[in-house]
């Protein structure tokens, strides 16, 4: 008789833990997936023993288009490819500007040298962003010349793309950089700020979510606690207090294993105002990688409606175009 207690309350267990993560229960949120442009349209790169302190640009692997990442004309390619959301870099400058601009030097990309955030704006922007591009390890350089003048200021993409979706990466750690970003955001409409998703170091972007909760803001120390308190909790369908008002972002090859993944995980995310964003596979590597090959949509099924964060914007846009008939979901339900 006990045996078959026992029997009995554990298939209720498994029964309940099923059902209530059961994906297929839950309603799709949206119509397609979100497309998060990485750095707008760019050139990608051989992602080999990569490590903090490479130089991608010496790693290019020829794109077929001559987009430079983090400028304009990249980001209005990435919107023309079908982002919704398009990713870019800042670094706070010496005379309180924000260069739109991903390394922390700026030896690789251009033909200057020093920490990016001690080079004043003006000078900055007189640099060639196309300087360092080489895809036969130093025999041409084939953007050269070609980014002169385009490193943008965080006021030249608010006013080129006056009603677009942004991710903003502080690349930074300094209190007082979160609150200079805070302040240049609270000049703009409530409707605008509400178009912004705010990431970066964990002590600058804090500083943004005081000063603006409406804001989904994440970090790499937030993400990480959010998402193992949800291992913990979420087959009970709790979500932990850390993932609300975030930005979720799921390895490809971790998501099979989250508790309600897709449907029921992006719900219980929307109820917290967290989107979800499936990125490329986690290889412990540190380093973010895009979800950029096209024949994996096929493991997606037809009502995804989660974010997805891509490096190749100009691949994975028309392959979810031509698959979902170019409609987009909600990222932020």
């Amino acid at each position: 008789m006990k045996k078959k207690l026992l029997l009995g309350f554990l298939l209720l267990f498994v029964g309940f833990i099923y059902f209530n993560n059961a994906s297929w229960l839950a309603e799709p949120g949206g119509e397609g997936p979100v497309l998060f442009a990485h750095r707008a349209a760019g050139q990608p790169y051989d992602r080999t023993g990569l490590t903090s302190e490479t130089c991608t640009a010496a790693r290019m692997i020829p794109a077929g288009h001559a987009y430079l990442e983090n400028t304009l004309p990249a980001m209005q390619a990435a919107f023309d490819y079908g982002a919704e959301v398009v990713e870019f870099d800042v670094h706070r400058t010496p005379d309180d500007r924000f260069a739109v601009f991903h390394d922390w030097t700026i030896d690789c990309r251009t033909e200057g040298t020093g920490i990016t955030h001690d080079q004043p704006y003006d000078s900055l922007r007189l640099l060639d962003v196309g300087y360092g591009y080489t895809a036969d390890g130093g025999q041409t350089y084939p953007f050269r010349g070609q980014g002169v003048g385009m490193m943008p200021s965080l006021e030249d993409v608010l006013a080129a793309f006056p009603d677009r979706r942004f991710m903003i990466d502080l690349k930074s750690q300094v209190p007082d950089d979160g609150r200079l970003l805070a302040e240049r955001l609270a000049a703009l409409p409530p409707a605008r700020r509400a178009q912004f998703i705010v990431y970066g170091g964990g002590k600058a972007v804090t500083e943004v979510q005081t000063r603006h909760p409406e804001i989904p803001t994440v970090w790499p120390a937030r993400l990480i606690q959010c998402m193992k308190g949800y291992v913990a909790l979420g087959w009970l369908g709790r979500v932990p207090e850390m993932c609300a008002n975030s930005v979720i972002m799921v390895p490809a090859n971790y998501a099979p294993w989250i508790w309600g993944w897709p449907h029921r995980f992006q719900q219980r995310m929307a109820a917290v105002g967290s989107s979800v964003v499936l990125i490329g596979d986690y290889e412990g590597s540190g380093h973010t990688q895009g979800f950029d090959d096209p024949a994996r949509l096929a493991a997606l099924p037809d009502g995804f409606s989660a974010g997805i964060w891509t490096d190749r914007i100009d691949l994975l846009g028309p392959a979810v175009a031509a698959r979902w008939g170019g409609a987009s979901g909600d990222s932020d339900e």
